[in-house]
């Protein structure tokens, strides 16, 4: 059975005012979507005032471009393609040695050594949704590399289905389902000395 997460096919706001530049409905996209796009800037840059110049320059993007607007995904979806986009090129100006985002990952499995992964399946839930503990997550996310970063923040924070993800970043499915993969991966990696040392404790009743 598929559980990837989908959104709804069509959405509370009229796409014939907002292409005719109605102010007000597009107040209310703006309302709708200005957190979740600051947060994906945020974690994608890591920087507070990055993060809101790409808001703005999102939403200033869909205003100029809505009238082209043709309906075919979702309006949430367009709207991360276009901040992640925004993103990726902040990063590249700031970073040009940095991987582009289409080009693919090499593989690396045959040179990686065995991953040590601590199951811990049995942690408490008040341990896995401490605020030390989503610190940890949200450090291990900033640590990704980029490519696989977006990916995960797209399908696994803002909740985007594997197509509107592929959509949005221009790739295939299967890239996306590759690079979600590795990103899990190297998280459950990275998180495993914390989460072990965690589980000691708990079993020494520290």
């Amino acid at each position: 059975m598929d559980n990837t997460p989908t959104h709804q096919t069509s959405e509370p706001f009229s796409l014939e005012a907002l292409r005719a530049g109605d102010k007000v409905e597009f107040s209310r996209l703006v309302e709708a979507y200005s957190s979740k796009l600051y947060r994906l800037a945020l974690k994608m840059l890591d920087n507070p005032q990055d993060a809101e110049d790409i808001l703005q320059e999102t939403f200033i993007k869909a205003f100029r471009h809505l009238k082209t607007f043709d309906g075919r995904s979702t309006l949430s979806t367009w709207l991360y393609r276009v901040a992640a986009n925004e993103a990726l090129m902040l990063l590249r100006r700031k970073h040009p040695e940095t991987v582009s985002i289409e080009e693919p990952i090499e593989s690396e499995e045959s040179e990686q050594e065995p991953l040590q992964i601590v199951d811990w399946c049995c942690m408490p839930e008040e341990e896995m949704l401490s605020s030390e503990g989503r610190r940890r997550l949200d450090e291990a996310i900033e640590r990704l590399p980029h490519t696989l970063r977006v990916v995960f923040l797209l399908r696994d924070i803002e909740g985007l289905s594997t197509a509107e993800t592929a959509e949005a970043l221009s790739l295939s499915e299967v890239a996306v389902k590759t690079r979600l993969s590795r990103a899990r991966l190297r998280l459950r990696e990275d998180l495993s000395a914390y989460y072990g040392d965690r589980m000691e404790k708990l079993d020494h009743g520290a």
